[in-house]
C-alpha cells in the first residue's frame, strides 16, 4: 500500500496540471498619449489561453497609426480593411476589468473584436470618441422656395468646405462623399423633432457665408425646422465602418458596466455566438444636457445575428442611436441553384450580409418553399463551401425536398435564442426600439420605450434585409411607452408586418402567439397596434391615454387604435382608454370572423 500512495498522488497532480488553466494578466495604466502601441506590445506577450485586462481608471487615448490592420466582414457594417485595437481572437477566456477607465478613440478604429471565445467578461469601462463621425448644426433659416438652409455648424464638428461641398468629418484624411442620411433633433432635450423625416441630403453647392454660417444648395421634399440641429452621418456606403464591440462564434458573455457614448456603427454586434448578457449598460449621449452632440452610435445600439442560447439586456440605457435600439434575428438566403439531390448553392442577398457565416456542419436548416412562408422541411448540414463573401454550397445528410427550386429560402434553426429585456430604457432615437425576429421564448417587460418609429417592431423579411424569424412565443408585459411613433412613416406602438418578396403569400400567417399585457401607454396619436398576418394575439389589461399636447400634435388622427389585417384568434380584454378616438378597432372580414373584444374600451 505505501508504494500506491504517492502513484496515486503524482497521477492526480498530473493530471490537475494538464487541465488546469493559468491566466495571464496584462495590467495597464495610461501612460502614453497613444496606448495602441503599448497594448499592441502587451498583447504580443501573451502565451496562455486565458487573458485578463486589468485598466486602472483614467483616461485612455488610442490612435490609428500603429493599430493592427486586417481584412474583416462584419454583418450590417461594411466588409474591408479594418483597424483594430483589442484584437482578442482565440482565447478560451478573456476578461477585461475597466475600474472606470475612459476609453478614448482616434479616426477610423474598430475598437474590439472576439473571436471564438469560450468565455467573455467586460465591465466598467466606457466608450468615446474625440472626434464624432457625425456633422451636427444649427438650422437658423430655411427657403423651400429656392431651395436652401442656412446653418451654423456646433462646436466639437470637424469639416472643411471644398469645391462648393462640405466634407466631415476631415480626419486623418478622411471624408464622407456627401452628408448623407440627415435628421433634425430638437436642441434641449436632443430628441428627434416631432414629425420628422429623415432624407438623404448630398447638396448642389455650399456656400460659406459670414459668421461661420454655411447656406447648403439643395431641394428636399422635408426641410428642418428652423432652430432645431440637423444632424448628418455620411454617404451610406460608409457610414457604417465597425461596431465597438463585435462579437463573433463565442459564448458564455457578459457585459457589466458598459458605456458606449460613440460608435462608428453598432455598439454591440454579437454574430453566431451563444449565451449573452448585457447589464448595467448603455449607449447613450456622455452629457445630453450640455453637449453638442445629438448622437451616440451611427447604427444600432444592440444587434444580434444568428444567435442561440439566452440572451438577456437588463437595467441598461439605449438613446440617440441612429438606428434600432435592439434587433434580434436570424438570416434568410435564397436558393440560387440545385447543385445534386443533397447540395444547393444559396445567395446573401443583402449587401451588408456578405460573408456571413450562415451555417456549419451539424446545423439544422428549415426550407421555405415559395409560396408557401412557413417553416417546412428540416435538414441537417454535412458540408460547407464558400465560394466567395456571396455564394455559399451547402450539402445535407438528407435528400433535398422534392418541391426544392429556385428562389426559395433557407433559414438557419439551430441558431435562435431565446430573449428577455428587463427594466432598461431606449428613446430619443431614430427608428424602433425593439425588433424581435427569433421562434423561440420572447420576454419584453418593465421597460421604458419612447422611440421614434415603434417601440415594438415585428418583421421577417424575404426583401432588402432578409432578416429571417417568424416570432412563434412573444410576451410585452408591464413596459411603459411615452409617445411612440412621433416621426417618420406611419408606425404604431406595436407594428407586426411580415414584408416577403412577391412569389410568397402576402396572406398567409406569418407571426403567432403574442401576448401584449397590462402596459402603460401615454400617447398624442391613434395607433397602439397594427398587426398583419398573425395568428394568436392577446392584449390585455393595458392603461392606454390619448393625451392633448399642442408640442405633439396627432400625425395621422384618422388612423385607427387597433388595426388587424388577415389576422385570427385576436382578443381584446379588459383594457382601458382614455382619450378621444374616431376609431377604436378596424379589422377586414378575415380577422373580424374570430376576433374577440368584451367592450371594455366602449365602442368598437
Amino acid at each position: 500500500m505505501k508504494s500506491i500512495v504517492p502513484l496515486v498522488v503524482i497521477l492526480f497532480c498530473l493530471f490537475f496540471t494538464s487541465f488546469s488553466k493559468a491566466t495571464q494578466v496584462i495590467h495597464l495604466s495610461p501612460s502614453a498619449q497613444d496606448m495602441t502601441p503599448v497594448l499592441a506590445k502587451a498583447l504580443a506577450s501573451v502565451t496562455e489561453s486565458e487573458l485578463k485586462i486589468v485598466l486602472d481608471k483614467g483616461i485612455y487615448h488610442f490612435k490609428p497609426d500603429y493599430a493592427k490592420s486586417g481584412y474583416r466582414v462584419i454583418t450590417n457594417h461594411g466588409n474591408g480593411v479594418k483597424k483594430v485595437i483589442f484584437s482578442l481572437e482565440g482565447f478560451d477566456s478573456v476578461e477585461i476589468e475597466g475600474n472606470g477607465a475612459e476609453l478614448v478613440f482616434h479616426g477610423q478604429l474598430a475598437p474590439f473584436q472576439f473571436y471564438r471565445n469560450n468565455k467573455v467578461r467586460v465591465s466598467d469601462l466606457s466608450i468615446d470618441w474625440d472626434i464624432p463621425f457625425t456633422f451636427t448644426s444649427e438650422v437658423l433659416a430655411v427657403n423651400s422656395e429656392q431651395g436652401w438652409i442656412d446653418i451654423k455648424p456646433l462646436p466639437g464638428n470637424s469639416y472643411q468646405v471644398k469645391n462648393g461641398q462640405l466634407l466631415f468629418p476631415n480626419v486623418d484624411g478622411f471624408n464622407y462623399e456627401y452628408l448623407g442620411s440627415s435628421l433634425a433633433f430638437e436642441p434641449v432635450q436632443k430628441r428627434v423633432v416631432h414629425g420628422a423625416w429623415d432624407f438623404k441630403s448630398k447638396p448642389d453647392r455650399v456656400q460659406k457665408r459670414e459668421n461661420g454660417v454655411l447656406r447648403i444648395h439643395e431641394k428636399l421634399k422635408y426641410y428642418p425646422p428652423v432652430g432645431s440641429w440637423l444632424n448628418s452621418k455620411g454617404d451610406r456606403h460608409n457610414d457604417r465602418y465597425a461596431p465597438v464591440f463585435q462579437v463573433r462564434n463565442s459564448k458564455d458573455i457578459r457585459f457589466d458596466g458598459v458605456k458606449v457614448h460613440h460608435a462608428l456603427g453598432m455598439g454591440f454586434l454579437f454574430e453566431r455566438s451563444e449565451n449573452i448578457e448585457i447589464l448595467n449598460s448603455g449607449v447613450l449621449l456622455k452629457d445630453k444636457r450640455n453637449g453638442t452632440r445629438v448622437i451616440s452610435s451611427t447604427a444600432d445600439a444592440t444587434h444580434f445575428a444568428n444567435c442561440k442560447g439566452d440572451i438577456l439586456i437588463e437595467n441598461s440605457r439605449f438613446e440617440n442611436m441612429l438606428d434600432d435600439g435592439v434587433n434580434v434575428h436570424g438570416t434568410y438566403v435564397m436558393v440560387e441553384s440545385l447543385l445534386s439531390d443533397k447540395s444547393v448553392r444559396v445567395e446573401l442577398k443583402h449587401f451588408e450580409q456578405q460573408g456571413f457565416e450562415f451555417a456549419a456542419k451539424g446545423d439544422e436548416v428549415w426550407f421555405v418553399h415559395q409560396p408557401d412562408v412557413h417553416r417546412r422541411t428540416v435538414n441537417e448540414v454535412t458540408g460547407v463551401n464558400r465560394v466567395n463573401e456571396r455564394f455559399i454550397e451547402l450539402s445535407f445528410k438528407d435528400s433535398l425536398p422534392s418541391q426544392l427550386q429556385v428562389g426559395d429560402l433557407l433559414e438557419n434553426k439551430t441558431w435562435n435564442p431565446n430573449f428577455t429585456m428587463r427594466g432598461n430604457s431606449i428613446g430619443d432615437h431614430r427608428a424602433r426600439s425593439i425588433v424581435l425576429k427569433t421562434p423561440k421564448e420572447i420576454l419584453i417587460e418593465d421597460n421604458h420605450l419612447y422611440s421614434m418609429m415603434s417601440c415594438i417592431f415585428m418583421r421577417g423579411e424575404s426583401f432588402y434585409w432578409y432578416e429571417s424569424g417568424a416570432v412563434e412565443d412573444v410576451t410585452i408585459r408591464n413596459n411603459v411607452f411615452e409617445n411612440c411613433a412621433y416621426s417618420g412613416k406611419e408606425h404604431a406602438v406595436m407594428y407586426i408586418t411580415p414584408r416577403l418578396g412577391k412569389s410568397f403569400d402576402s396572406t398567409q400567417f406569418f407571426d403567432s402567439n403574442i401576448r401584449f399585457i397590462n402596459n402603460s401607454v401615454t400617447t398624442f396619436d391613434n395607433r397602439i397596434i397594427w398587426a398583419d398576418r398573425v395568428d394568436g394575439l392577446i392584449i390585455e389589461g393595458n392603461k392606454i391615454a390619448k393625451v392633448v399636447d399642442e408640442t405633439k400634435p396627432p400625425l395621422h388622427p384618422s388612423s385607427p387604435v387597433f388595426e388587424f389585417t388577415n389576422s385570427k384568434n385576436v382578443e381584446l380584454k379588459g383594457n382601458r382608454y382614455i382619450g378621444d378616438k374616431k376609431q377604436l378597432i378596424k379589422a377586414d372580414r378575415r380577422s373580424s370572423e374570430t376576433l374577440k373584444y368584451d367592450g371594455s374600451m366602449g365602442t368598437k
